[in-house]
């Protein structure tokens, strides 16, 4: 436990993992401050000292994660040309596959937790619209490149990608069947377009 009134360093990504931790454990209805608190090794009163509540710090968590993976999806464009382009689609999936379905269906049955989480989207916010955007601009490149047929459009394909990970994100369970096998068979099956 973290003596009080000394500064934590990396609180917010400390809260964030904690809270990780107690979804993936104990399911989104044990997620509380208080059991995000113990998880994380702090005093009870740190979440709220730093959040003002649990919908903020339930959409903030969401927030950050996609803009972890926002991150790596708008980096995209340039991998084109290398790898295959399957392996660096599946790179941007699996980001995006890596948050957690318990804590993305909290924020979404929190009303204040979404609310919070579609406003900071419209303002600008990293989210499924940048992977949307750099899938969309990676595969246009590629199809520059030759890399990938004449046939694929980049932007259904980017539409029918980031629709499937919302899909899987909104609806799977943790009993559900691996989705990143499914997403690979997806990905393959819209890139298959022989290259003339």
């Amino acid at each position: 436990m973290s003596p009080r009134g000394v500064a934590i360093p990396d609180l917010r990504e400390r809260l964030f993992d904690a809270a990780e931790r107690v979804v993936a454990r104990d399911g989104a209805a044990a997620l509380t401050s208080r059991a995000v608190t113990h998880e994380a090794g702090c005093a009870k009163g740190v979440l709220h000292t730093h959040f003002t509540g649990l919908d903020e710090f339930v959409a903030d968590l969401v927030l950050d994660r996609f803009a972890r993976a926002s991150t790596l999806a708008a980096a995209l464009p340039a991998r084109a040309g290398t790898g295959t382009v399957a392996d660096n689609l599946m790179a941007v999936a699996s980001a995006v596959l890596s948050l957690d379905p318990g804590v993305v269906g909290l924020a979404v049955t929190r009303p204040a937790a979404s609310r919070r989480i579609r406003e900071a989207w419209r303002a600008g916010a990293p989210g499924f619209d940048v992977v949307q955007a750099s899938v969309d601009g990676y595969l246009r490149e590629e199809r520059r490149l030759g890399r990938v047929g004449t046939g694929v459009d980049p932007q259904s394909v980017a539409l029918a990608l980031v629709g499937t990970l919302h899909h899987l994100l909104m609806t799977d369970g943790v009993d559900a069947p691996d989705a990143r096998d499914r997403v690979e068979r997806l990905v393959r099956a819209l890139v298959a377009v022989p290259v003339p």
